[in-house]
Formats: structure tokens, sequence, C-alpha cells
């Protein structure tokens, strides 16, 4: 089982992304996990045609002990099993609180033993990388862990931050940073600002994707891009960096 975090900035495109790359390893037959954690709970509302599902902590809140993993998973588009994390009320609680219990509920109605996915991923805000937002990088939960950004100055911070907790945690055991993926805003020097990001991180830039209107396009109609254009550049741009992602860690024979 490969177990990827996804951070980025709010905005940066993260979800999208991820929803995609989940899209195409689901076309080469792998069995897919997506995981948001993200308050606004919208990580996977592209492989449920725009439909939000329930989450892990409300239904918490509302049956605590007879939560139940049918309860807080769907499948999505290609199979991919869905799960998003959820946040309190705005303005009470501590966000990344939603994070933790849905890690914990997971692994306790045994999540990844009924599935068996080949791949999770961890579709995490990367605004404020506090205890809540560190748990996938920090929890044992991921292996290696991707940064999305793009050449905008707030992206580039935010990666700055993310790349620096990875690496606080490096000692530890935890996981460690896979690379960069630069997701164009079309901003002036956005290669080299991120280059230099991936450079002062001791990392790569692992795969670039265009900025296209079919993502709006396929967003509109509430799916990913692989499903809305399968035949499409951008489609092939997030099968390219699906297969790079499976290479960086280790499971090139799946490209």
């Amino acid at each position: 089982m490969i177990r990827i975090a996804v951070y980025g900035k709010g905005g940066i495109g993260k979800s999208t992304t991820v929803s995609n790359m989940a899209a195409a390893l689901a076309e080469k037959g792998m069995k897919v996990m997506q995981i948001g954690c993200d308050p606004k709970a919208d990580s996977t509302i592209l492989l449920r045609h725009g439909k939000k599902i329930s989450t892990v902590l409300d239904l918490y809140n509302e049956k605590r002990q007879d939560l139940k993993l049918e309860d807080i998973t769907t499948t999505g588009y290609g199979g991919v099993v869905c799960v998003e994390a959820g946040g309190p009320t705005p303005g009470l609680g501590c966000a990344g609180r939603g994070i933790i219990t849905a890690l914990e509920k997971l692994q306790e109605t045994g999540a990844y033993e009924s599935y068996k996915p080949d791949i999770v991923f961890y579709d995490v805000l990367g605004d404020v990388v506090c205890g809540g937002f560190s748990m996938p990088m920090r929890g044992g939960y991921a292996d290696k862990v991707f940064i999305i950004t793009s050449g905008e100055n707030m992206a580039i911070h935010a990666g700055a931050n993310i790349a620096m907790a990875v690496e606080n945690f490096r000692n530890r055991g935890y996981a460690t940073l896979g690379g960069i993926i630069l997701n164009r805003r079309n901003v002036p020097r956005e290669e080299e600002k991120v280059q230099e990001l991936a450079e002062d991180f001791h990392t790569d830039i692992v795969g670039t994707l265009s900025r296209s209107a079919l993502v709006l396009e396929a967003e509109e109609q509430g799916k990913t891009v692989l499903e809305a254009f399968p035949d499409s550049e951008m489609a092939r741009e997030y099968r390219t960096l699906a297969a790079q992602i499976l290479k960086v860690c280790g499971e090139d024979t799946l490209c």
C-alpha cells in the first residue's frame, strides 16, 4: 500500500489534482482511497459528480461509538473510496481535530484492511501546519509528502512552511518529502521560483500541470478532467503526473 499526503495552499488546485490522479490510477486497475483533510470537506466532490458526503467528524459527533466503516466511506468515480474528515462549525473548535478523528476512526473501523487499497491519498490543507494538519505526515499514516504550488508568492511561502515541517520530522521515521508539483498560474518567473523552492529543500519538481480551461469546464460538470475529457491533453498531463508519483514511490512497474 502506497500512502501519500498531498499538501498545498488553499485554492492552489490541490483537491482537483489529487482527484484527477486518483481517477488516473483507478483507470490502471488500482484500488484507490482518497481522504479529504480539509474542513471544507470538498476534496472528493469531483469524484462524486458534485455531491458532498457526510464527514467523519459530523458522523462521530452524531453516533459516537456506533460509527461503522460504511458510515464514513463512499465510492466515487472509478471505484475510488472517498472519505471526508470535516471540521467544526466556523469559529468554534479546532479544524485539525477533524483530521485526527477521521484518521483514528479509519483505523478503528478497519478501513485499510477491508478495502485493501493499493494507494491512499491524504489531501491536506497546507496554509497552517499545526498538530492536526501535520497528522498525516507525522502519525505514521503517509510515507511520502508532495507539495503543490504555483509561482505565486503566497503559494511558495506555504510550500516552504510545509517542506520545513517535513524536514523537522525527518529523523523521527515519519513521511519524507517526495517532491513538488507545479500547478501553473502563468505568473512571472514561475518555473524559476518553484525550482528555487525545490533546490532549497533538496528535492525535485516531479510534475508540471498547465493552466487549462478544461479544468474549470470539468468542475462545472462536477467531474474530473479524466471523466469529462478523457482524450484531452490535460487528462494526459494528469496521467503523466500520477505515473511519476508512483515512480518516486518506487512503483514504476505500474506506470
